[in-house]
């Protein structure tokens, strides 16, 4: 286990792609396969890592992440020593309350870098879905003597790029060592993306910060990873688990359903690495006599009265009688009114669809209702 090392947990990514999804939140706090949020992994990821200083970077919209982090007691982080810290971004003076980058997040909370003891610190990113502990990957960085090591994943070439959503592509030589970087291409030849996790030594990471900053340049993996490539010793490390990225929509749609595969659910929480989350003390869900539910997720507090199949709900959701809910994400406290259809359907937290309804989008391009909607 990782003994010697801090964690920042960078919570304030814009993914337009996501659209009404982040109108009102944080991509950290998005709901994922019926209970987690976005955070979750990541945060956990660390924690099983025997990492206990853990810093949220966050930028706007964070109400309800903060509701769900707490003071970290579900991730064993709520200590004396040590623990979760909410690095807000009106710590500095200086600072408008919206970052021009990742750098620029960082220096806001450069007290917080020069105040740890810890000598390594691992960064990372909310919108990668996946599980493992940094152990391995630490091994890594200190026997090939790196400066800095990122997380990648290789994709299928093709499978790449879809237009702008704030994708990282790295090119990895043999040896393991990192030779270029390209962000957003349209196309690329390049199969590693990165999965925005990086493992640096804390002195480090405070020079390249001060240094990118003094020079007017915010961005992490343009100008702090990308334009010292040739001074420093950049290597990759390959994840070779499940991937999902929270880039648009459609991908968010399909992490969800991705938890329905019995091998992707094993994979993300096994007991070997367990993914926390904050409970709620709650009544199991509830099936009728008419109900009929096959391939799905279903949280506490719901009550089934119609069908659904291959979807995942939330809590205190209520499906009415003769509903029929297919292929869909229905987030807590939504009612579904009777005799309605729903497919391929995203519905925010505490949408109210009436009776006798029908709302139809396809996977690429799922219907999506805002929170608080009546439809």
């Amino acid at each position: 286990m990782i003994r010697d090392a801090f964690g920042i947990i960078y919570a304030a990514e814009e993914v337009p792609n996501l659209r009404e999804l982040i109108d009102l939140r944080t991509i950290a706090a998005l709901p994922i396969g019926g209970k987690y949020r976005a955070i979750d992994f990541p945060l956990s990821n660390m924690v099983n890592s025997d990492i206990r200083s853990v810093g949220v970077i966050v930028s706007r919209n964070y109400n309800s992440l903060m509701d769900h982090l707490g003071s970290g007691k579900e991730w064993d982080l709520s200590r004396k020593s040590d623990g979760l810290f909410i690095l807000t971004p009106f710590a500095r003076r200086e600072n408008p309350g919206v970052y021009r980058g990742e750098v620029e997040a960082l220096r806001s909370s450069i007290d917080f870098l020069r105040k740890t003891r810890h000598e390594y610190c691992v960064l990372a990113g909310a919108s990668s879905i996946f599980s493992l502990t940094y152990d391995e990957m630490m091994r890594f960085h200190i026997d090939n003597g790196a400066d800095i090591t990122a997380l990648y994943q290789r994709v299928p070439s093709g499978d790449q790029a879809e237009g702008q959503n704030n994708e990282v592509f790295l090119d990895v030589s043999k040896e393991g060592r990192v030779q270029g970087i390209e962000i957003d291409p349209v196309s690329t030849t390049l199969t590693a993306r990165s999965l925005k996790s990086y493992i640096v030594r804390r002195d480090t990471l405070i020079y390249l910060i001060d240094d990118c900053y003094s020079k007017g340049e915010y961005r992490f993996h343009e100008n702090l990873l990308r334009n010292n490539l040739s001074r420093l010793k950049i290597m990759g490390f390959e994840h070779k688990g499940y991937v999902g990225v929270l880039r648009s929509v459609p991908a968010y749609f399909d992490i969800n359903m991705d938890m329905l595969d019995p091998t992707v659910r094993e994979e993300l929480f096994s007991s070997n690495n367990l993914i926390y989350t904050k409970t709620k003390d709650s009544v199991p869900a509830k099936y009728t006599q008419a109900a009929d539910v096959k391939q799905s997720l279903i949280a506490n507090e719901c009550i089934i009265e119609g069908t659904v199949e291959n979807a995942v709900l939330f809590r205190n959701v209520h499906v009415g009688h003769g509903s029929k809910i297919k292929n869909s994400i229905i987030l807590a406290g939504s009612v579904v009114g009777e005799g309605a259809e729903l497919e391929y359907v995203i519905l925010d937290k505490d949408v109210s669809i009436r009776p006798g309804s029908r709302l139809v989008g396809t996977r690429n391009y799922p219907v999506v209702i805002r929170k608080g909607a009546m439809v």
